[in-house]
């Protein structure tokens, strides 16, 4: 059942999540499920609306879809003139869906009477005095207020992984909304045209299946992570052998295999980005420690890495390549780093039960007002554990003026005194 959580948890929901996007700079989509045995276990979409009180960050449910019996492991969602688009990994086929954003009346969406057209729309009941106090707010409330809200609606669905057991396991839109790459089982990757869903060519690189996918932020290139534990880039003009072939270059000389991969943009050079890696220790054995690793895409060069205390199983950058985040996977801990350095800024210990299944940024450069809080960074995450949280990064503290003031005539109050007392 979904509630309103303030910082930390933000909210709980009846099945677990393995995906995690954001849609407007206010909006955060959650996906997964229980499968299809019959577990009683629901599989689907939820919407949240995110806003801070001024103390903490709260979620407020917008709506649900539900998938029946597929599951969704992995999605991806970009915007293009206006219309929003959805793409879902269930099991071996991906499935195109249209996100129509809709201004309705806010009294209508408290009431729980706003329904998408496809009637997949499910709100939890409310108790009576939850009632009571909706429609006290509605009495005391302007009328013409909107709100945004949404509606799923599914498209084209093609399979996108041919193996003895297919799966899909990752999907990626680009930023221009013109290409789709998805990954899974069979070792392949496959570069569709968007959002018409044809294929355009096959990139065979991997000996393993596939774990992630990234495009850069110019479009140009595609890297790909396997269990083989190569990190190819590609170019994605043409169907042509990688242009790089990265391996894993631990410190300890022990033996890694990457597991998330993603770009970031930075700040300080207009058109240039960066890649960042999360890799982990083959051996099963003894205390494994995670590793983020930071890349120069156009040569392959290491620019730093880092050992961190424990495996790692979700990553993440903000839009703005500022801030990057990581999650664990035994102790669901989370961690947010200056991209530049590396250097841990925050952590969250035990965030989640459970391994970190997804990580987004709260967007600055997204659709929509930002949300105005008292944090310099938000990160939010997800877990089997079903439950969605945010993690703030509050914003570095300064010297007030008049203590800088103070300070500077003490100085010089000290120094005078000291000269005074040599004779100088």
């Amino acid at each position: 059942m979904s509630r309103n959580r303030c910082d930390g948890l933000l909210a709980r929901v009846d099945f677990p999540l393995y995906t995690l996007q954001t849609l407007t700079n206010r909006h955060v989509l959650v996906a997964g499920g229980g499968g299809a045995s019959n577990t009683g276990v629901a599989n689907g979409f939820e919407i949240f609306e995110l806003s801070h009180n001024g103390n903490r960050f709260v979620a407020e449910e917008v709506m649900r879809h539900e998938t029946g019996p597929n599951v969704v492991m992995t999605c991806s969602v970009r915007g293009i003139q206006n219309r929003t688009y959805l793409t879902a990994g269930q099991e071996s086929h991906c499935q195109l869906y249209k996100v129509n954003i809709r201004m309705v009346d806010a009294a209508e969406m408290r009431r729980g009477s706003f329904r998408a057209e496809n009637g997949l729309v499910r709100r939890r009941r409310r108790t009576v005095s939850e009632n009571a106090n909706i429609s006290k707010k509605d009495n005391n409330s302007n009328t013409t207020e909107k709100r945004i809200s949404f509606e799923i609606r599914p498209c084209e669905s093609v399979q996108t992984d041919f193996g003895n057991d297919p799966l899909q396991r990752v999907v990626r839109i680009s930023h221009n909304c013109k290409l789709m790459a998805t990954g899974g089982i069979d070792t392949k990757i496959r570069v569709w045209s968007f959002p018409k869903m044809e294929l355009m060519f096959v990139l065979e690189g991997h000996t393993k299946e596939l774990d992630d996918l990234d495009f850069s932020p110019c479009d140009g290139n595609l890297v790909s992570i396997g269990k083989d534990g190569l990190a190819n880039i590609w170019s994605t003009a043409s169907k042509r052998p990688p242009l790089l072939k990265l391996t894993c270059q631990p410190p300890n000389g022990n033996k890694y295999l990457f597991r998330r991969c993603r770009f970031g943009l930075i700040e300080e050079q207009k058109g240039a980005y960066r890649m960042f890696t999360i890799a982990n220790p083959l051996a099963r054995s003894g205390k494994q420690k995670g590793l983020i690793q930071m890349w120069d895409p156009k040569d392959g060069q290491l620019k730093k890495a880092v050992l961190v205390a424990e495996s790692l199983s979700a990553l993440a950058v903000r839009d703005d390549g500022r801030y990057v985040g990581v999650g664990t996977m035994f102790s669901g801990s989370v961690d947010i780093y200056v991209a530049f350095s590396l250097q841990r800024v925050l952590h969250v210990s035990n965030a989640h039960m459970m391994f970190v299944t997804g990580l987004e940024f709260l967007p600055v450069c997204g659709y929509g007002p930002p949300i105005t809080s008292r944090s310099e960074a938000a990160l939010l995450s997800i877990s089997v554990d079903n439950c969605l949280c945010v993690h703030s990064l509050p914003y570095r503290s300064t010297v007030p003026a008049w203590v800088a003031i103070l300070l500077i005539i003490f100085v010089l109050f000290c120094t005078f005194m000291l000269c005074s007392y040599l004779g100088i």
